[in-house]
């Protein structure tokens, strides 16, 4: 299964004045927000949930759906858990290689961008960031990432 564009964006479903909604919808599986995929909630902060996810299989390049995932090892704990080991043992392979000239700086820059997407991909709605927040760290990250090589 593969996550679609229009999967996202599931907050377009509110009225202007609505924060949360229940509907029958359906969204990608592994991309869907816990409190959608149980109950048809909808709010702002499942959209938020799936650009965590999104983030995570970008810099990973893993899905959610891959076969090593299940009900109780889905890819945002397995990113948890093994973030703590280091972003060379979990990062794609394209993007961060140990013979780089930079590849201090980017392993702490992805490991700054999957603190964020476990942020956005918290399994409640309230513990995760809003999209102001979500822009203003991942422009905070990037502008570290710019400075850290100018000084290289």
């Amino acid at each position: 299964m593969v996550g679609h564009l229009g999967d996202f964006g599931i907050a377009k479903l509110l009225e202007e004045d609505d924060f949360i909604r229940q509907t029958m919808t359906l969204a990608t599986i592994g991309y869907m927000a816990p409190e959608f995929g149980s109950a048809g909630i909808v709010s702002i902060k499942c959209d938020i949930y799936s650009y965590g996810i999104l983030l995570i299989e970008t810099f990973t390049k893993k899905k959610p759906t891959d076969e090593i995932f299940s009900e109780t090892m889905t890819m945002r704990n397995w990113m948890k858990r093994s973030l703590s080991k280091g972003m060379i043992d979990i990062a794609d392979a394209n993007l961060l290689r140990r013979e780089d000239e930079y590849f201090i700086i980017k392993a702490n820059c992805i490991s700054s961008i999957m603190e964020l997407a476990l942020k956005c991909s918290a399994e409640l709605p309230e513990d995760r960031n809003n999209t102001a927040d979500v822009v203003a760290m991942l422009k905070k990250i990037k502008h570290k990432l710019l400075i850290s090589i100018e000084q290289v």
